[in-house]
């Protein structure tokens, strides 16, 4: 596919982290809808959270684009396959916006801005600056010139005396519309945060009254029309050619994932592509459900806050059981860093011990601070279920658990060739037909993955019925 299309597009960026942009774009997706306009929303970088309130916004599923786990192809082909050509389309980076693995910046948003060739608009963060704030701009716009940073958004404004002069010091000396200005907000946050970043749209303690606020807080303050005009402006866009991949026939395997407040960290193409083979996918909450149907084919289990939920999951025993009998009859589990804490002995967190599946030998502890924070490469080196060996994987973790064990670990299928794991160097956790780790993977960065699934499925399956 070669075809050209406009594709309205805009990166949201900032100058850090916590600079406003999830504030600001969640807000900008609500004013866009207001003029009846359909919005398409995406996530540089691996983050699921950020993508779960990017989705409530938009009433669409919210892609990530990450270039160190995908490839700046599959980035762009996925943004093809997911993009709307004629509604508005809206990036949001993470981080600082030449924030990268290196002192090159590689993979930070400025590096898939110009991937997309997408107009950039940046976020200021300017409490206690003023013509300071321009220094910040100039230097994105030296910096690398073939990123388009084509508007600014000031953030915690505290006064109007304080609008005038920073916007005045940016158009100035940048040349750079200053395209709104949002104010310091007291009291609580809209959006609270955690140990993992922000709360989930799942436990938002006043979710509906969310989008007013947030419509409220941008409606009046920011220039709607020229933010609408920008992404409009943006060139045309050559579709990239769609991902392929080689799936086994799966019809008539099903597949259970595990997802409910406790546990929502799952890529939409994750469950997309083990769909699209032709398996059946069983939606299922391990804080409601008393069992696991006797039918499946294989347990998917994403990662999450089942630290939080804690009580509530240890008091589900019934569940936790069958979990635990489902892997001891050979059922085919893949499961990812909450899931990984789920098929524990027992979580301890905040002084309270929370009893689990007890699926794995081992306790994990939930500590104040990070454990493992970035991303990951694995090469599988052992045998496992899902990957065959050679296999080198790359993911991410961000996990404030570890595995409470001493002397060595369990079993396990993967050197860590950058990150954490598991611990000693180590990840994937192998016991017989179950794979536990620290890494999240996705789907179209690892093909291996589906495939192995599937073909662990289809074993598992044929086992059952010979």
């Amino acid at each position: 596919m070669n075809t050209t299309s406009p594709y309205p597009r805009l990166i949201v960026a900032g100058m850090s982290g916590n600079s406003g942009k999830t504030l600001l774009t969640l807000g900008l997706i609500f004013a866009l809808r207001e003029r009846e306009l359909q919005v398409c929303a995406f996530k540089k970088g691996p983050d699921y959270i950020d993508a779960a309130w990017l989705s409530w916004a938009s009433g669409r599923p919210a892609r990530n684009l990450d270039t160190y786990m995908m490839g700046f192809q599959k980035c762009a082909s996925s943004f093809s396959a997911s993009a709307l050509p004629d509604g508005i389309n809206i990036i949001e980076g993470n981080r600082g916006m030449f924030d990268g693995m290196d002192a090159l910046g590689t993979h930070s948003t400025a590096e898939l801005a110009k991937n997309l060739n997408a107009p950039a608009l940046l976020v200021i963060n300017a409490t206690k600056v003023t013509r300071t704030a321009a220094a910040m701009v100039l230097g994105c716009l030296k910096l690398d010139p073939q990123v388009k940073i084509s508007g600014v958004i000031l953030n915690h404004v505290s006064s109007a005396r304080h609008e005038r002069v920073v916007r005045e010091a940016i158009e100035t000396a940048c040349g750079v519309r200053v395209f709104g200005c949002l104010p310091r907000l007291a009291g609580d946050s809209l959006l609270p945060a955690r140990h993992l970043g922000l709360v989930t749209p799942y436990e938002h303690p006043s979710i509906h009254e969310l989008k007013c606020r947030l419509l409220e807080l941008v409606r009046d303050r920011v220039d709607i029309a020229s933010i609408l005009a920008l992404a409009r402006g943006a060139p045309p866009f050559r579709a990239a050619e769609a991902i392929a991949l080689d799936l086994p026939d799966a019809r008539g395997i099903r597949v259970g994932f595990l997802r409910d407040s406790a546990l929502s960290f799952y890529y939409p193409e994750n469950l997309e592509v083990l769909g699209k083979s032709g398996a059946t996918l069983v939606a299922i909450s391990p804080l409601t459900a008393v069992d696991l149907p006797l039918d499946l084919d294989l347990l998917y289990i994403g990662g999450g806050f089942p630290e939080t939920h804690g009580a509530s999951l240890s008091a589900n025993q019934s569940f936790l059981a069958a979990v635990r009998g489902m892997a001891q009859g050979g059922l085919p589990i893949y499961a990812e860093c909450g899931g990984l804490m789920l098929l524990s002995q027992a979580i301890r967190w905040n002084g309270n011990r929370y009893p689990m599946a007890g699926v794995l030998p081992f306790e994990v502890e939930v500590l104040p601070a990070a454990q493992g924070h970035g991303y990951t490469e694995l090469c599988v080196d052992q045998p496992n279920p899902f990957f065959a060996p050679g296999t080198v994987i790359r993911g991410h973790e961000f996990h404030y658990s570890r595995i409470s064990t001493e002397g060595r670990l369990p079993d396990t299928a993967c050197a860590v060739q950058r990150g954490t794991g598991c611990g000693y160097g180590r990840d994937g956790l192998v016991q017989g037909n179950v794979w536990a780790s620290y890494t999240h993977l996705h789907a179209l960065g690892t093909p291996e993955w589906a495939c192995g699934l599937l073909t662990a499925a289809k074993q598992y399956a044929g086992r059952k019925s010979g």
